[in-house]
């Protein structure tokens, strides 16, 4: 499937929030990223043009870094950056409560989004801009060397 696809085959009152959320990542993401349709969603990952070694778990695989997914109950983004990086974790969750009305809702890399209307798009887009594709190849490298 590709991402336009996906898009269109979006509930009608999960389209906006989803388009909106995908933006605010798209438009802010660093440079070394690509789009691809992986793990069945929409995301963002380092292609093997500039990771060759992909990853980790099959290096078939580019090195997948941002999706999101519209779940039954609510809208997902996986940041695989916040599993790996405790400052960055840090810094999400220390900054969340300033961008929403909400509790956050995540676990290890996933944040859930309950009230699709109430996504945090500029919060999402700072944490977009936030890591690069070097920075996040070294994070995963030290995570695989332990």
């Amino acid at each position: 499937m590709s991402i336009a696809a996906y898009f269109d085959n979006l509930p009608d009152d999960r389209k906006a929030p989803m388009q909106a959320l995908w933006k605010a990542i798209a438009d802010n993401i660093p440079e070394g990223f690509t789009e691809l349709f992986y793990y069945g969603m929409p995301g963002f990952v380092i292609p093997h043009s500039v990771y060759p070694a992909g990853y980790h778990v099959d290096p078939k695989l580019p090195l997948g870094f941002i999706y999101i997914g519209s779940q039954k109950n609510y809208i997902v983004m996986h940041h695989l950056g916040l599993y790996g990086s405790k400052e960055l974790l840090e810094w999400f969750t220390t900054e969340y409560p300033k961008h929403s009305k909400y509790k956050l809702d995540m676990g290890k890399g996933c944040v859930r989004f309950k009230k699709p209307d109430e996504i945090p798009l500029e919060l999402i887009a700072q944490l977009a801009g936030r890591v690069t594709a070097q920075q996040y190849i070294e994070v995963c490298e030290r995570a695989i060397k332990r």
